[in-house]
């Protein structure tokens, strides 16, 4: 039985790793990815409303316990094994988190399945940057980095850093370049994504499309949703998918 109502629990391998993914609905493809602690309610919720405005979406479990709560403890919990994790990256700059190979052939699989224009991918928190490592390959047609949180904003040069290495900038650059614009959500006084959208104006210019929001919140479509940037994800999604 699923651990997640409704959807369909299976396992995805690549690059000599098994995650387990979660898969529901119908249309062109949009990748979800969970932020710390798991797929709350909260991002189930929201994956809920990418499936109900016709989209195939498949969220991968990468930390943490499908289903479980947004709390205090279990963020503590994720955030230690995040820490320790050789997958994410976390305290350097100019490289990319191990795990977006895996989430990039998540990608290409979706989009051969599929067809179309290519396939969404959102990324949340300690994830929001990995949706610009999932364009390398030209599979993601709609990335969307929901309060990019990685690497840890401890640092000006962290603070700063877009969690990608060089390699992989300047082919996310040739992307938007190509036309495949990014759509970035934060709020404004969010500490934790640093000085990342100034970053990401200055590399991708006209194809960065900000969305800065005032006040402290974080999550900008799950804990502290804010609808009129939920309805501009969906927005986007349709613009480029459903065209």
């Amino acid at each position: 039985m699923t651990r997640l109502a409704g959807w369909d629990e299976s396992t995805f391998t690549a690059d000599g790793k098994t995650y387990p993914i979660f898969r529901k609905g119908a249309g062109p493809g949009v990748v979800v990815v969970h932020e710390i602690p798991g797929i709350t309610p909260n991002v189930q919720a929201f994956a809920e409303e990418v499936v109900d405005a016709g989209y195939t979406v498949v969220m991968p479990s990468l930390l943490g316990t499908p289903g479980a709560p947004m709390s205090v403890s279990n963020v503590m919990k994720v955030i230690a094994k995040v820490c320790i994790s050789s997958e994410f990256n976390t305290w350097a700059t100019n490289r990319t988190s191990p795990i977006t190979t895996w989430l990039r052939a998540l990608v290409k699989e979706l989009h051969e399945e599929l067809g179309g224009p290519g396939v969404g991918a959102l990324g949340m928190c300690a994830t929001g940057g990995f949706a610009l490592a999932m364009m390398v390959d030209g599979h993601v047609a709609a990335p969307v980095l929901s309060q990019p949180s990685m690497p840890f904003a401890v640092s000006r040069r962290l603070a700063a850093d877009l969690n990608l290495s060089p390699a992989d900038l300047t082919a996310v650059k040739e992307q938007v370049a190509a036309g495949c614009p990014v759509l970035g959500l934060r709020y404004a006084a969010d500490k934790a994504v640093g000085t990342r959208f100034a970053t990401l104006r200055k590399e991708l210019g006209d194809g960065f499309l900000a969305v800065e929001l005032p006040g402290k919140g974080h999550s900008v479509v799950t804990e502290h949703r804010d609808e009129p940037s939920v309805q501009r994800v969906l927005t986007f999604f349709q613009e480029r998918l459903q065209s």
